[in-house]
């Protein structure tokens, strides 16, 4: 997909933030990033492609049907009017709420937003653009007839489909995970639960230190609680920091009175239909009214299976997102791409903008983004891109505290190829931006150097 700007900001209609790729639609940009939180200076103009005059003939309308209305399926509702105005639009959501911003589920959560302030866009927002949104359960595929069939009975014809199948929690067999108040986080139904299931100063136990389950715990000792995160791996957020940096990070969320517990392994939930504990393998017994699992996330891919679609990890696409079958198209959570599964926001925003752009007839390519992450519930900025820790013996790693914060800065042949920010992310746009690009950049001896460096650049 290519990119590009306006020299004026007064002539924009979409924006996109400089720190996590989000793309907000509108004359101005939103006072906050709905995803990474930055303000309103850190967006920049943003122009997706326009359609050909030749995609628009008359008397033809192309049927497209978009399964899966989270942020890739959304994005990919908007590529195709865009592209195609005359087409015939649907977006299928299987859950009854209109779509939402699922990565501000924490921030919910902690009571920082309501229900509404969750959507994506109104109801206006959708039908102003002639995008029909239908609440079905998809029961299957069948590409051989162009027809999609749904769990009340309902069936629907295409002519080009875009699948955003999305994922779901992994649950480890646990003994006792069956328990009232033992919960997963993925959808607002789910967090609905959580709420009527905490009660001030009651127990909890967060099981997983990712971003999730530290964005999860924070958000309920915000109301209260008194939480607990259990984490198998050595230090917290090990997929995003470093091992001094996790440990940085580990003294800041602990003075937040989160209770953090490395290197455990959960053996089993205690309770009698409720559950009141955890036990982990050492024979520790945590006290918990309320169990959150957050290990991890599995692509929702047997429909793609029975239906013929070539899957590996996730459905196998190419750089237009296009599947092993005609006119169908894959995007998100649940996607393959040149062997990655990302599973985070901005590459399935932009992959949702890619597949639909490819479904209108526009050329269009999903460039591989680095790994990046923004950590905003906390209470502690954290920002992590690329690689973070040496995997070649000609990497130069330049790392340092300074002032409680860490900062580490990964570079190989004069580029930078990964960073830390913790604790102080103002920084995060100019990190991204060299990161993204490839570009040559000076090697630079200490960590206070490059701080200096970014600040100008």
């Amino acid at each position: 997909m290519n990119q590009s700007t306006h020299s004026a900001a007064g002539a924009a209609n979409a924006w996109i933030c400089k720190v996590c790729g989000h793309i907000h639609y509108g004359t101005e940009p939103p006072d906050e990033c709905p995803v990474c939180g930055v303000g309103k200076e850190l967006f920049e103009p943003y122009v997706p492609e326009k359609a050909p005059e030749s995609l628009t003939v008359p008397g033809r309308v192309r049927r497209v049907v978009i399964v899966g209305a989270g942020v890739a399926g959304v994005s990919a509702a908007e590529a195709v009017r865009k592209a195609d105005p005359q087409a015939d639009l649907t977006l299928i959501s299987d859950e009854p709420d209109l779509p939402y911003f699922r990565v501000n589920l924490t921030r919910y959560l902690a009571g920082e937003l309501d229900a509404g302030q969750l959507e994506m866009h109104t109801a206006e927002w959708y039908s102003e653009r002639r995008i029909k949104l239908e609440h079905l359960e998809l029961r299957a595929l069948r590409p051989e007839e162009r027809r999609l069939a749904f769990t009340d009975g309902t069936q629907m014809e295409y002519d080009k489909l875009i699948v955003t199948l999305g994922s779901h929690p992994f649950l480890p067999p646990f003994e006792g995970a069956d328990q009232t108040n033992v919960f997963t986080l993925r959808r607002r139904r789910d967090a609905d639960g959580i709420l009527a299931a905490c009660r001030i100063g009651g127990s909890c136990v967060c099981i997983g230190g990712g971003l999730l389950g530290l964005e999860t715990a924070a958000a309920l000792a915000r109301r209260g609680d008194r939480v607990t995160v259990v984490e198998h791996q050595p230090w917290p957020l090990s997929r995003q920091l470093n091992q001094r940096a996790g440990a940085v990070f580990q003294r800041k969320v602990e003075a937040l009175g989160i209770v953090l517990r490395t290197g455990a392994q959960t053996r089993r939930l205690t309770g009698n239909g409720r559950v009141r504990g955890v036990e982990l393998d050492d024979g520790t017994l945590l006290s918990a009214d309320l169990v959150v699992i957050s290990a991890g996330v599995r692509a929702n891919l047997s429909l793609a299976r029975e239906a013929g679609l070539q899957v590996g990890q996730g459905i196998i696409v190419d750089d237009a997102m296009r599947t092993s079958l005609p006119d169908i198209y894959a995007a998100g959570d649940a996607v393959e791409h040149a062997g990655v599964v990302y599973g985070t926001w901005a590459p399935a925003q932009m992959q949702g903008i890619t597949a639909g752009q490819s479904a209108a007839g526009l050329p269009a390519v999903f460039v591989p983004m680095p790994r990046a992450a923004t950590l905003k519930a906390v209470g502690v900025e954290v920002f992590s891109i690329g690689q973070v820790a040496p995997t070649d013996a000609g990497d130069r790693v330049v790392e340092a505290e300074i002032e409680g914060n860490y900062f580490c800065f990964v570079c190989r042949d004069q580029r930078l190829v990964g960073a830390i920010l913790l604790g102080k992310a103002s920084l995060a746009s100019q990190v991204k931006r060299l990161v993204e690009s490839g570009s040559a950049c000076p090697v630079l001896p200490t960590a206070a150097d490059w701080l200096r460096f970014l600040e100008v650049n």
